[in-house]
C-alpha cells in the first residue's frame, strides 16, 4: 500500500469515527495523518533576505514532498504506536488516561497490517 492508499484509508476510517463520534479512533486516526504528512513535508532552509531576490509567479514556493516507501509508512505507524504504549506506562498513575492510550495504538495497530 502506498502513501496516497493509505491516507485514503485513515480517512475513510476517520470519516466513520467522526459519524460514530469515536473520540478515540479520531484522535488516533487525525494524529497518524498528521505523523505521515508531517514526514512527507520536504525542510525549508530559508532566511529573510532582499525582496527583489524572492521568487515570484505561480508555483515559485511549491517544493516536491519526500515519496515514502511501504516500510516508511510501517515505521510511521509503528513508532505511533509505540509511542502511545510508551506514554500510557508513565500515566500508570491515571488509568483511565492509559487506557485511552492503549485503545489509540490499537486503532492505528489495525491499519499496520496492509502496510509494510
Amino acid at each position: 500500500m502506498n502513501a496516497t492508499e493509505l491516507r485514503e484509508t485513515l480517512r475513510a476510517g476517520l470519516k466513520s469515527a467522526l459519524r460514530s463520534r469515536d473520540r478515540v479512533a479520531t484522535q488516533a486516526l487525525r494524529s497518524a495523518l498528521a505523523a505521515i504528512d508531517n514526514a512527507e513535508a520536504v525542510p525549508t532552509n530559508t532566511r529573510a533576505g532582499a525582496i527583489e531576490a524572492a521568487a515570484t509567479g505561480v508555483g515559485s514556493t511549491e517544493a516536491a514532498r519526500h515519496r515514502l516507501s511501504p516500510e516508511d509508512l510501517a515505521d510511521i505507524l509503528r513508532r505511533e504506536i509505540e509511542e502511545r504504549r510508551a506514554a500510557a506506562e508513565e500515566y500508570a498513575a491515571a488509568p483511565d488516561t492509559a487506557a485511552r492510550l492503549h485503545a489509540e495504538a490499537e486503532v492505528i495497530a489495525a491499519y499496520t497490517r496492509d502496510v509494510g
